[in-house]
């Protein structure tokens, strides 16, 4: 039974005979009613007479071949749509004809507004026609008005639930409660502030985390309906059908105050009034314009707070199904008993409901089950339908709990990453789902991607599928798909790919490690097939640029959800040092050139190398920057012919004094072109023109020891005196440590271990990452421990502390905040000056020492290549560690001239060896290499040559080359000799720097 008011005070009886009818939004000039269970629909139209009075004309009736469903109305034309999913058009003259342009796609939804329309297909396409004078179509600036549907291709993928429209603007709801508005905005119906039209759908952001599920849409109002039953307003305020108890306008959405508490289920737009039911209550509200009798209140007046509607009395034992309001007028479905459900359920197949099925476990056990009888073909079928949809994967596998999924944000995905394990867990159960699965992802869902969808939700499916990818890998499959969905991510506009990196930084780190190990694994697994080396094709780049995307990602999200930067590398690939030379060419040559327009190069991936690839990376860098390339060719568009040979490289001398070290080499370097600087480096002793490159060692390890004492003056020491830190208030010249970093870096680049006692800080800040609170605990335990205390320290009571944004450092007393002297740490500012605190140490304090130093370092090393490494790799490679493993340090030997591994002195030299203290085997492996710890590589590094020292007798001593790691052993009569000369030897002749 239908209840309308139109050009009447109060509601009247519309029909009571037409059992079935079922009236659709109304628009001005048409009113339409589904009758006889879908076959027929009866149309009233609205008209005007010469007085400006307004009537309405006969009602007719239009037969249907088809069942209607659903049904709606504009201001002269209606849009029907039936239970196949088809849709039909009424014209003026009431003639039904079928939209063409669908492609046979099923529909779900359709709207209309004034003179435009918009529907929903099944596939969660959303389609618009009609005038687009305000860019109520949503297609774009410059796009005419037209009769034939268009997809609205920035809507793509995401999972709807309703769409609807007003007289010229147009709105769609996602099932995440997302918002988006489009068309006219001169009185800001579409809720974005301000009153400029949007050819485009734009988010309506004020309405994020709203959970809204119902949007109505007047002529230049609307409302939107939340889970909570709390009903927003925006738009137009003429007449009051925002319910404000005001007539202004309303640029944003507010909330309708005098409906807060009343639990509202549905609301209803007319042109210019508002319609709100409280189902609990089984009543409806009314506000706005009155003057054709709309609000059903008993007068023709205007009311701008929402009152209840007068209903007459044969309702009391009837239920309100469905409320509709049109231009001036209203009516409300009510009836009995069963036939109530039956109806309810029938008007709402077109609002409120999700576009498609979810993929859930559910239906993939049905599919597992019928894949192997005669009704597969049915789920084969489903399947295509489901996972050829964007939209279905992205509104399938939602966080449901507490209603997380309303959150949605780039920081919240709503994803529920253990339904997604598990959906993709029980496919890979049955190869022949599967591999059905696989194809309809690479050969549909991909290609029908749009790279410009807004919203967040549009992007779920980039998070969804490397789960598939997975478990696809788990079976050995090939990795076509992986490089294919690796395109597909690469293809999104840049503004979206951001967006998906920050959906990626704030993944669990246990899904973000399991999201980096399918593109590791498809990348390894092609470069591991390559026996010589890696080739460079577009699948390859395409992997590099997807985990350098989720790199940055990681890097960029919340300091406790960060996976260790190990995560990314491929321990298992080596590189051939042929292939890493001719990228390294690669790298320079393509600097400056965006990464779209060059060859795969993987030296802008370091993350991904092994540390011996890193190393070799250096020391290729290296080789080449001291003996470059003479008159090499470029072949073909970027090979570069590796066999021409080049001239003898220059080298950097330094002629030094053993007695004036220190102050022999700082003047040699001042003096130097720091161009020279990145040549091999020989040095000379004494005049002694005999030997070159075996003093190297010795230089550095004697030249650190002298530096690195706090009787240098150049360093502060913690309170151990273990380790060493660059001064607030140096003693020594700034240009000392724009030389001490010039050493430094001459060490590293010559392949030279030497003593740095620094803290990892040291380390970090060569790399460019910011110490924290942790490094100075490693300079500093005691001062890192009292900060940790104030930042553990009970936030009521931390201002009882009376403690003042300063620090005492180099026995001076410094403000962290010049701008407040005495400022006091509080609760709310503890972590600040923590904070404040540590970057005062390690960056304030020390600013202009350490920018001298990193100056020098770098006019040796090239940044960019020393940035490969992580800190610690870093100081493993300058400092080597601690890790003796002397049994691989005696297999790796190697035996010259006479010597043998079963030779009598050799057999002996190696009993004596074992009996060694600890010590005194490290202070063999100084004496062997010229440093006492081995290389970040392992002992493997390391391999001692061993041979007769020549015309010797029992009274010389062993003797070594550290360059070579070359022990020249005498042959002794007897065990003791051999201990007592070594131990002697050891203890008091390091190379030639004593002899």
């Amino acid at each position: 039974m239908s209840y309308g008011w139109l050009r009447s005070y109060k509601p009247i009886i519309e029909s009571e005979t037409s059992a079935g009818a079922s009236p659709s939004r109304i628009c001005n000039s048409v009113v339409a009613f589904i009758r006889n269970n879908g076959r027929l629909v009866s149309v009233a139209r609205i008209q005007e007479d010469q007085d400006g009075r307004r009537f309405t004309g006969k009602l007719k009736t239009v037969k249907c071949k088809e069942t209607i469903r659903a049904l709606s109305c504009g201001d002269s034309h209606a849009v029907l749509l039936s239970e196949e999913g088809r849709v039909l058009c009424l014209d003026k003259a009431n003639i039904l004809s079928p939209l063409g342009n669908l492609c046979n796609r099923q529909v779900t939804q359709v709207a209309c507004g004034d003179q435009h329309s918009i529907l929903l297909t099944q596939d969660g396409q959303v389609f618009t026609w009609g005038q687009n004078t305000s860019g109520q179509l949503g297609l774009g600036w410059g796009e005419p008005s037209d009769m034939s549907p268009k997809p609205l291709k920035s809507l793509s993928g995401i999972p709807l639930v309703q769409i609807t429209a007003g007289g010229e603007h147009s709105f769609a709801l996602s099932l995440s409660g997302a918002v988006f508005g489009w068309g006219k905005n001169t009185a800001g119906q579409l809720g974005l502030g301000d009153t400029t039209n949007r050819c485009d759908p734009a988010p309506v952001d004020c309405l994020n985390l709203k959970k809204t599920v119902l949007i109505s849409c007047g002529g230049e109002h609307t409302a939107v309906l939340t889970k909570g039953g709390v009903v927003f307003t925006f738009g137009s305020g003429r007449y009051g059908p925002l319910g404000h108890n005001s007539l202004r306008d309303e640029l944003r959405p507010r909330v309708v105050g005098h409906l807060c508490g009343l639990k509202v289920t549905q609301i209803a737009c007319g042109r210019h009034h508002t319609l709100a039911f409280v189902g609990p209550s089984n009543k409806i509200y009314s506000f706005g314009r009155g003057e054709q009798g709309q609000l059903g209140n008993g007068v023709k007046i205007d009311q701008s707070v929402p009152l209840p509607v007068q209903l007459p009395d044969q309702i009391d034992d009837q239920k309100i199904e469905h409320i509709f309001a049109g231009g001036n007028h209203s009516f409300a479905l009510c009836s009995l008993g069963q036939e109530s459900e039956e109806r309810a359920n029938n008007l709402r197949s077109s609002v409120g409901k999700v576009t498609q099925q979810a993929i859930d476990e559910e239906i993939i056990d049905k599919w597992i089950s019928e894949c192997d009888s005669k009704s597969w073909k049915k789920g084969q079928k489903e399947i295509t339908k489901m996972f050829s949809s964007a939209s279905c994967l992205n509104g399938s596998f939602l966080d449901k709990s507490c209603d997380k999924h309303y959150q949605t944000s780039p920081k919240q995905s709503g994803l529920d990453y253990s339904l997604v394990q598990g959906a993709f867990r029980k496919l890979a159960k049955k190869g022949k789902v599967l591999t059905e699965v696989e194809a309809v992802v690479q050969h549909t869902l991909l290609p029908s991607l749009y790279e410009e969808s807004i919203g967040v939700e549009s992007l779920r499916v980039y998070l969804v599928l490397p789960e598939l990818l997975r478990v696809l890998h788990k079976q050995h499959r090939r990795t076509d798909l992986t490089e294919a969905v690796a395109a597909a991510i690469l293809r999104l506009h840049p503004n979206k790919l951001q967006v998906l990196g920050d959906c990626w930084s704030s993944l669990k780190p246990s899904v973000m490690t399991k999201h980096i190990g399918v593109w590791k694994k498809a990348l390894s697994g092609i470069l591991r097939s390559e026996h010589i080396l890696p080739t460079r094709d577009t699948g390859i780049k395409h992997l590099l640029q997807v985990l350098g995307h989720l790199h940055r990602a990681n890097q960029t999200s919340v300091e406790t959800q960060t996976v260790p930067d190990s995560t990314f590398c491929m321990e298992e690939v080596h590189f051939n040092p042929i292939f890493l030379e001719e990228d390294i060419k690669l790298w320079r040559l393509w600097s400056k050139q965006d990464v779209d327009q060059t060859p795969a190069i993987f030296c802008r991936y370091p993350f991904l190398m092994n540390l011996q690839s890193k190393i070799n990376v250096f020391n290729i860098n290296a080789a080449l920057t001291k003996n470059p390339p003479n008159n090499r060719q470029r072949t073909g568009m970027w090979l570069f012919d590796m066999f021409l040979v080049a001239a003898p490289a220059p080298v950097f001398e330094l002629r030094l004094n053993r007695a004036s070290l220190i102050e022999d080499t700082f003047h040699q370097l001042s003096v130097a072109y720091h161009s020279t600087f990145k040549r091999s480096l020989v040095v000379y002793f004494d005049e002694d023109a005999k030997l070159t490159d075996v003093y190297k060692r010795d230089f550095f390890l004697h030249l650190f020891d002298k530096l690195l004492v706090p009787e240098s003056g150049m360093f502060m020491y913690n309170d151990t005196n273990t380790l060493a830190w660059f001064p607030a208030m140096p003693r020594v010249e700034e240009k000392r440590y724009f030389l001490f970093g010039v050493l430094c870096g001459m060490a590293l680049y010559n392949n030279n271990m030497v003593h740095l006692p620094f803290p990892m800080a040291f380390f970090k800040k060569l790399v460019n990452i910011k110490p924290s609170l942790e490094d100075l605990r490693e300079f500093s335990p005691i001062e890192a421990g009292s900060l940790q205390y104030i930042l553990d320290y009970p936030d009521d009571d931390v201002e009882n502390m009376d403690m003042t944004f300063s620090v005492m450092w180099g026995d001076v007393v410094v403000e962290l905040d010049p701008k407040e002297t005495g400022k006091l740490v509080t609760s709310a500012n503890k972590k600040e000056f923590v904070d404040t605190y540590v970057n005062y140490i390690f960056n304030q304090s020390v600013e202009v020492v350490f920018k001298e130093f990193r100056k020098g370092f770098f006019k040796v090393c090239d940044k960019d290549v020393v940035e490969f490494f992580q800190p610690e790799e870093l100081r493993g490679v300058m400092v080597g560690k601690e890790n003796f493993d002397w049994e691989t340090l005696k297999q790796n030997t190697v035996y010259e001239g006479e010597y043998h591994a079963g030779h009598p002195n050799i057999v002996t030299f190696w009993e004596v060896f074992e009996e060694l203290t600890e010590d005194q085997k490290k202070a063999f492996l100084l004496f062997l290499t010229g440093c006492d710890r081995v290389p970040i590589l392992g002992m493997n590094q390391i391999r001692m040559r061993v041979q007769t020292l020549l015309n010797s007798s029992q009274q010389h001593f062993p003797e070594a080359l550290t360059c070579h790691s070359l022990l020249q052993l005498p042959i002794y009569p007897s065990k003791e000799t051999l201990h007592s000369r070594l131990i002697e030897a050891v203890g008091h002749n390091r190379g030639f720097w004593n002899e």
